[in-house]
Order: structure tokens, then C-alpha cells, then sequence
């Protein structure tokens, strides 16, 4: 799939949902269990144990998700993660090394980015999607703000979205999310505790088409 291809549906699906587990063998689980759940876009994420091996596993085995690598910080893991098979990176940071090697690979990059002077950044290293990060911690109104000067920006709001306040989010303009604990929290370890992941999936997907 090329590159442009992969932007326009993470652009169109609007939802990552962020696998980030201590256990590293529930990851394949987890990862079905968010498919289940009307999940077309995930990423997992670089401190999750094998990582890169667990990208290769589901790149195989749903060929029509789009699997991608999150919390890639250097140049080392943006090499481990394009070798798996990640079909786009998400960063906290601001890393032109990780741009350049992703654009090589041609795949999209969604770059953490923070303030106007980081965001700018970003976007002069070839950065397809800034990722607003943490986005809780400044909000909706913040965002807003930046819309002004990076109208034509696609930005990406992660840290701190849950189910009650995705909506803010969109209403002010925002062109998708990425969700974290508040969909898969860091450890998963019982049956119940996975269908709760499907079951909080499908009211995600849900409250995105309305």
C-alpha cells in the first residue's frame, strides 16, 4: 500500500487505538479483540515486548488493518519497526531522523509536537500528521488556538481521550485520535478483561459515526 494510501485512511478511519502492554504475549490477543471491536487502525508500541515481532504477526494475519509502531523515539527503533512490516510511526517527540527513515521507507509519520515552535518543526522535517501531545493537559480550546496559524495542518489529538470527551475534540476541528488506557490499559491479563476491550471498541467506533 503506498504511502499516500495509508494517510488517506488514517485520515478517513480517524481512530488509533495504542496496544501498550507489560506483557507482551497478550499483545496478538488484544490486538484481535480491538478488531473484534471495529478497530481498522492500531499501533503498537515500541515498549511493549517484541514489538517488532508482534507487528509482523498481525501484518500477516489482517492484512486489511493497518498496523503501525508507536512511542518511536530514535532512529534504532524507526529501523526495528520498518523491518516488521509498520505501515506508519508515531512519535512523542520530535525526531527528524525518524522522518527521514520513514520517508525512505515511504510510509506516513504522525510526530509528537506540542507547541507552535515544535509543530513548525515538524512539519519543515516532512511530518504528515502532528500528533498533539499530551493533549489532556492543554485541551480542546488549546488546539483551537493553533488552528489559526497550521490551518492546513492534519493534527492527531493523543493523551487523555476517553469516550466522554472525543467529541470536544472533533467539534473543534481536530482530524483524528489516538487512544490509549482508556481503551487498552497496560495490563490485560483475564478473558474478561479482553472482551471489556471489544465491548469499549465497538462504543469508540460508535460514538464516531455519530
Amino acid at each position: 500500500m503506498k504511502k499516500e494510501k495509508i494517510l488517506r485512511r488514517l485520515l478517513d478511519e480517524k481512530i488509533i487505538s495504542i496496544v501498550r502492554l507489560k506483557n507482551g504475549e497478550m499483545t496478538s490477543r488484544v490486538i484481535n479483540h480491538l478488531i473484534q471491536g471495529g478497530i481498522k487502525v492500531l499501533e503498537v508500541t515500541s515498549n511493549t515486548p517484541n514489538f517488532d515481532v508482534e507487528i509482523s504477526k498481525a501484518r500477516e494475519k489482517y492484512p486489511d488493518v493497518l498496523i503501525g509502531a508507536g512511542t518511536i523515539t530514535t532512529p534504532e527503533l524507526a529501523s526495528k519497526a520498518i523491518d516488521a512490516g509498520a505501515q506508519f510511526l508515531v512519535t512523542p517527540n520530535t525526531n527528524k531522523l525518524v522522518v527521514e527513515m520513514a520517508n525512505k521507507a515511504e510510509i506516513p509519520v504522525a510526530m509528537g509536537a506540542l507547541t507552535p515552535t515544535e509543530i513548525a518543526n515538524a512539519i519543515d522535517f516532512g511530518a504528515d500528521i502532528i500528533k498533539l501531545f499530551p493533549a489532556n493537559q492543554f485541551g480542546a480550546p488549546y488546539f483551537k488556538s493553533l488552528k489559526g496559524p497550521f490551518s492546513n495542518i492534519n493534527f492527531f489529538a493523543v493523551g487523555g481521550i476517553g469516550i466522554d470527551n472525543m467529541g470536544d475534540w472533533f467539534t473543534a476541528g481536530i482530524d483524528g485520535v489516538g487512544i490509549g488506557s482508556t481503551l487498552v490499559k497496560s495490563e490485560i491479563n483475564t478473558e474478561e478483561e479482553l472482551d471489556a476491550i471489544t465491548i469499549s471498541a465497538s462504543r469508540f467506533v460508535e460514538r464516531l459515526k455519530n
